[in-house]
């Protein structure tokens, strides 16, 4: 089974995020239909690239041959003073190109093709900043597995398909009032060259010393495609998480609010999430009958 291609396009450096919700009385197989003819061979030639993902819900109601039952929507997740909020919407498409013009026009003949049977719910635009840094300065997806290592840990081997984790997050002024050393102590890690800081100075709440989890002797991995958006008075990261199963995903976002052990991750006192929401992202091959001869 082929996972969607467009996962794995690096050196893209503009993208367009829409989400999705069906009509009243439209058919959930409409909507698969109408975006999964964008996905597939060639779709990631001439520098475009496209992926696409549903509810989990709505893929498991269509498609129920390649349904992951061990996938839910996003639910609201509570945790130390602070709250990640649940935004699921019925699916989501990304466009990633070289040129903003390119993705532009390409998104909007996506949502003309599917205007029949969905409305467009968000929209957003994201752009690589400083190569492979976010918009907090510091180099974005260091603990990110290395190409070869990539699929195996963003696709579920047995049917091709990926647990999309796709979060907005908006960065507060305040972040721009530390030093560089306290920035470093709320990562975890130096800002120049991204080296993680030594475990006798590493704080228990920061950013590397919350997302770094293991279980049964390994870490679990997720792999990212995170982008920055926004202007200068209203910016912020957008987290692109691809995994193989749910579990790390969620796994995570507990540890990030402090949802089982009252810490809190100390970038969330610096940014503040404002979606959340998980997509099933089936293989070509789930996709492939839904396309018209």
């Amino acid at each position: 089974m082929q996972p969607q291609p467009g996962i794995f396009s690096l050196g893209t450096t503009e993208h367009c995020f829409i989400e999705l919700d069906l009509r009243p009385g439209a058919a959930a197989a409409d909507l698969v239909a109408a975006l999964a003819a964008l996905v597939g061979p060639g779709t990631s030639a001439g520098g475009l690239s496209v992926v696409v993902g549903f509810e989990p819900g709505l893929w498991g109601e269509v498609a129920p041959e390649a349904a992951r039952t061990n996938v839910s929507p996003f639910e609201v997740i509570r945790g130390a003073d602070f709250e990640m909020p649940a935004t699921q919407h019925d699916a989501w498409f990304w466009i990633a190109g070289g040129r903003r013009d390119v993705v532009f026009d390409s998104a909007v003949r996506v949502m003309d093709r599917a205007a029949p049977v969905a409305t467009v719910a968000t929209e957003l635009i994201g752009w690589v900043y400083r190569h492979d840094r976010d918009l907090t300065g510091f180099i974005d997806g260091t603990e990110n597995p290395s190409m070869l290592e990539a699929e195996k840990v963003a696709v579920l081997p047995q049917d091709g398909s990926s647990v999309l984790l796709y979060q907005k997050w908006q960065h507060l002024p305040s972040w721009r009032d530390l030093s560089d050393h306290d920035q470093e102590l709320v990562i975890g890690r130096t800002k120049p060259d991204s080296v993680q800081l030594d475990d006798d100075i590493l704080p228990e709440a920061s950013h590397v010393a919350r997302n770094v989890i293991e279980e049964d002797g390994e870490e679990l991995a997720i792999y990212r495609r995170n982008v920055g958006y926004g202007s200068p008075t209203d910016h912020g990261t957008v987290f692109v998480g691809f995994c193989a199963t749910q579990h790390p995903l969620a796994a995570m976002l507990r540890r990030m609010a402090g949802a089982d052990d009252g810490i809190r991750d100390a970038l969330t006192r610096y940014t503040t999430p404002l979606s959340g929401a998980y997509y099933v992202i089936p293989s070509v091959d789930a996709l492939a009958r839904f396309v018209a001869d």
